[in-house]
């Protein structure tokens, strides 16, 4: 006689039978967990959510079988379903970009929501193939994964410039414990263990030893992780560079209002009063301020063509104050451009003259230049700035001197999104300085998402990070991620507080993170074809 069933069996078995699901059910599936582990990125911060997400996906490529060929296409179908779940539920937020001037962009709204994630889930599809040509039985095949999906995560944030956009080990991001381990693995470390971790609780669908001894081990490093983490904050004294006293002023400009030449004269005005404003850190307003920091395109014009905005600068500031300002540059184009404008960072004294500049490096595409831009704009398409011709870039990252706060790592808007290029040439900077523009996106998920990234570069690096965002957020962040001072998203206000001091050692993945992420890839790689060895040597 048949012993009855129990609960936790039939789920077993449902779960189970998921491996068998073919066509559009099987593609449905696999794009509806993609939406869900969507929600371990930032706002949500679930990082559980990609546990089914990542579960599922491993009973699906499961279930692809017939000839090589066959098992490969199913997979990478498989594959770039959850990728466009994934990326469609996590950056559908682009989309508010093209309604700042609805009447010129908003016809290609449905364009950015829907192949941006289409194109995106390209890499997710490569992965699942990659993680198909490994496949095996047992807790293998979550190496086999955990192989695939980093390499094409890692190709997605280099292929094309690069889009490294919310990649997998964000998830762990948004805990001060976990996210400690980008100190010694950085974010493709991060999304290497996030694929291989979150992925484990599928081998309890097959009672064994084995499978139960594997995931109580996933589970123990990652409360080793958080336990490190911990211990690292605790222990780890941060103290203030003497003599610096910061204010970041965030205006909160409506995108549509920002660059309105005919406000010009107001706009300035305004900047020069709200940065002037006593707080509690700083009850003499600008008078006890030595650094201040104004996000990305403050100017709705170029500065050296309105010498108003210079005088109107030096009688407002005190002799004490450098203002450090996201700005347009005018200049000649670089060899091989041809644009004369450039995303600046500029340094000024006090008397409104400009020290020092630094030209954005990794412009933004369709948002600051066109590929293909003289043709495109001959069929009257334009980027989002509407900046005739484009932006030029700067030729590499060069470090910024800043008076009495020395030497800073300028990063533009979205360069701060990518590990391992944020640091200059020459001598290792003190800090990390970001200004940017997150009013194109309004209140949506996407400055969240932004402020996250730009957290664990401080994290990788051991340096502070000082963040100046129009409509938000900006913060002071100290070497270890934490925020010693911030502004909510959406708000008019001033940050004010001390430059943290960096690291005195420099982080593991800062010096070795291209050979530690080899090295977990080789390991990876290893312990999927370990099956194979074996039944090649059973055979032999």
């Amino acid at each position: 006689m048949l012993a009855p069933s129990t609960p936790a069996a039939r789920l077993r078995g449902r779960l189970l039978a998921l491996r068998f699901l073919s066509g559009w059910r099987r593609r449905l599936l696999a794009c509806l967990v993609g939406a869900v582990g969507a929600l371990a990125m930032p706002p949500f911060g679930l990082w559980p959510a990609l546990v089914p997400g990542f579960c599922v996906l491993v009973l699906l490529l499961d279930g692809c079988r017939g000839g090589l060929g066959r098992r490969l296409a199913a997979a990478a179908g498989i594959g770039w379903w959850f990728g466009f779940g994934y990326f469609l539920v996590s950056l559908w937020w682009i989309g508010a970009a093209f309604l700042v001037e609805a009447d010129v962009f908003g016809w290609l709204l449905p364009f950015a929501v829907l192949a941006m994630p289409a194109g995106l889930a390209l890499f997710t599809a490569l992965g699942a193939m990659l993680a198909k040509l490994l496949w095996s039985k047992g807790a293998a095949r979550l190496a086999a994964l955990a192989f695939g999906l980093t390499v094409s995560e890692w190709l997605r944030g280099h292929v094309l410039t690069g889009f490294p956009w919310n990649t997998f080990g964000y998830a762990f991001a948004q805990s001060d414990l976990l996210m400690q381990s980008a100190a010694l693995v950085g974010i493709w470390g991060l999304t290497f263990f996030a694929v291989l971790l979150l992925s484990s609780p599928v081998l309890l669908l097959v009672p064994g030893r084995r499978n139960l001894a594997a995931v109580a081990g996933a589970a123990l490093l990652l409360a080793g992780a958080a336990g490190w983490g911990g211990w690292r904050l605790a222990t780890t004294q941060v103290g203030a560079v003497p003599g610096v006293h910061i204010r970041v002023m965030q205006p909160n400009l409506p995108q549509d209002k920002k660059f309105a030449y005919d406000r010009r004269r107001e706009i300035l005005a305004d900047y020069l009063a709200l940065s002037a404003r006593p707080s509690p850190a700083y009850p003499s307003g600008l008078a006890d301020v030595t650094l201040l920091i104004w996000p990305e395109s403050a100017f709705p014009f170029i500065y050296e063509r309105e010498p108003w905005a210079a005088a109107d600068m030096a009688a407002a500031l005190p002799p004490n104050v450098t203002l450090v300002t996201g700005a347009v540059r005018y200049d000649l184009p670089p060899p091989g451009q041809h644009s004369p404008f450039f995303n600046a960072i500029r340094v000024m004294d006090a008397r409104g003259r400009v020290l020092r500049n630094a030209d954005k490096v990794h412009l933004v595409p369709f948002g600051e230049y066109l590929p293909f831009q003289s043709f495109l704009e001959s069929i009257g398409i334009e980027q989002l700035t509407r900046v005739r011709g484009g932006f030029s870039s700067g030729g590499t990252l060069d470090g910024l001197e800043v008076p009495g706060a020395g030497r800073a790592a300028p990063l533009v808007c979205y360069e701060v999104i990518f590990s391992g290029k944020v640091i200059p040439e020459g001598p290792r900077p003190g800090w990390l300085l970001n200004v940017t523009n997150d009013a194109w996106f309004g209140t949506t998920p996407g400055p969240y998402q932004h402020f996250v990234q730009a957290r664990l570069r401080a994290v990788e690096e051991g340096l502070p990070l000082v963040r100046a965002a129009n409509t938000g957020i900006s913060a002071i962040i100290d070497p270890l991620g934490r925020i010693v001072a911030g502004s909510r998203l959406g708000e008019t206000g001033l940050v004010d507080g001390g430059l943290p001091q960096p690291l005195e050692t420099v982080p593991i993945s800062a010096r070795f993170g291209g050979t530690l992420l080899a090295g977990l890839l080789i390991l990876a790689l290893m312990l999927a074809v370990a099956p194979f060895r074996g039944c090649i040597t059973r055979k032999g």
